[in-house]
């Protein structure tokens, strides 16, 4: 594996979802993590520009209390309307990071949360080129990018931008073959390329820590002391071109299960036996109450509103699997592209061009009345 940390757990400690009591950070437990992940071997911590507060913690918890060179600190660029609205402000982003973090530098820095709705401002602000000269300054020691986009735009993006040295992608059990994430076929494509791969939502935002009870029940079955998160970040940790997993820790007690089967002495890839468990509990989950989508996109190419029906049902069945509609509609808010559900003229297209024979139309509907 093409790796750019050393002597490093492969766990990362990702810094979106800090402990918090009464709506603050909870600064002495935080420091409590800090001190309990380096200790089992972990260095690598994760923050960025739009994490709110994330960058200031970062920096009582850990850059004034430890040495720069007992770890690695990553932060992101974010040039997203909702983030900036102009090309000063999205360059000056890095001068602010290293402000609140007091870091000198940042180990790994990324353009951030590269999609189809945002691709175009990282041209038009010119910030491949700036980033590179962040690095030529010595402000960057890795650079890369933070990825939500479809396969093939990131292929041509690390086509076009051979220097980038790493790619942050969404990878985990339920979205390796998900035609909405499409996380095996992205980490290929990084892998083909020569680039390490640092894992966000392991976990699904928590999701898979929480799994059904049919997918629950078999994996304790298998190892009653192992905790569903375990499973789950194991699973990506287990990829052979993965460099760091992040988890967004937010207590002590998440920070011991994960430095339990995560530390740099102990870890354990699945073996065979254990990918076989957790492909049954997959399948457990797959056989919810969900849309029997293949993500063939037959139904696409012809759509006259350009729905992305695939990504759509995708988000839908996350919502059908785990029940969370906060979540739902903030997926359904960025992710699939394309147009709303609601924008459906009821063509028949779609219906007649799927292999499947599902009624398109109808779950079409379903989702506007539930996400919309």
């Amino acid at each position: 594996m093409n790796t750019l940390v050393h002597d490093c757990s492969k766990l990362g400690f990702g810094l979106m979802r800090l402990p918090k009591q009464d709506n603050t950070f909870d600064i002495p437990q935080f420091c409590r993590m800090v001190d309990a992940f380096l200790a089992a071997g972990g260095k690598y911590f994760d923050t960025a520009y739009v994490y709110g507060g994330s960058e200031e913690a970062a920096r009582q918890a850990l850059c004034d209390r430890h040495p720069r060179d007992s770890y690695y600190l990553a932060s992101k660029l974010n040039a997203s309307t909702w983030a900036v609205k102009t090309e000063a402000e999205a360059k000056a982003e890095i001068r602010h990071s290293l402000e609140r973090t007091n870091a000198g530098y940042f180990d790994f820095y990324m353009l951030h949360g590269i999609d189809e709705s945002n691709v175009e401002l990282y041209t038009k602000y010119g910030l491949w080129d700036y980033i590179k000269e962040l690095h030529a300054q010595g402000l960057v020691r890795h650079w890369g990018l933070s990825f939500h986009g479809t396969p093939k735009m990131l292929e041509e993006l690390l086509t076009a931008h051979p220097d980038a040295e790493f790619v942050q992608l969404q990878i985990n059990y339920i979205d390796w073959e998900d035609p909405g994430v499409a996380s095996r076929e992205c980490y290929k494509i990084a892998t083909r390329h020569g680039k390490p791969v640092v894992v966000m939502e392991p976990v699904k935002g928590g999701l898979l820590a929480n799994p059904p009870e049919a997918a629950r029940n078999i994996l304790t079955t298998a190892e009653p002391d192992a905790s569903p998160a375990s499973w789950a970040i194991r699973y990506a940790a287990s990829l052979e071109n993965v460099m760091i997993v992040l988890s967004g820790m937010s207590n002590d007690e998440q920070m011991r299960d994960n430095l339990s089967y995560m530390n740099i002495k102990d870890f354990r890839p699945l073996s065979e036996t254990e990918r076989k468990v957790l492909n049954r509990a997959l399948e457990a989950i797959k056989n919810l109450d969900t849309i029997p989508c293949t993500g063939c996109h037959y139904c696409t190419s012809g759509c006259p509103a350009n729905i992305h029906i695939p990504e759509i049902f995708s988000v839908m069945n996350g919502y059908k699997r785990y029940g969370d509609l906060k979540r739902a509609k903030m997926d359904y808010g960025w992710r699939p592209g394309g147009a709303k559900a609601s924008a459906c003229l009821q063509c028949g297209q779609c219906e007649s061009a799927c292999p499947q024979h599902l009624p398109i139309i109808q779950n079409l509907q379903e989702i506007t009345k539930t996400l919309e």
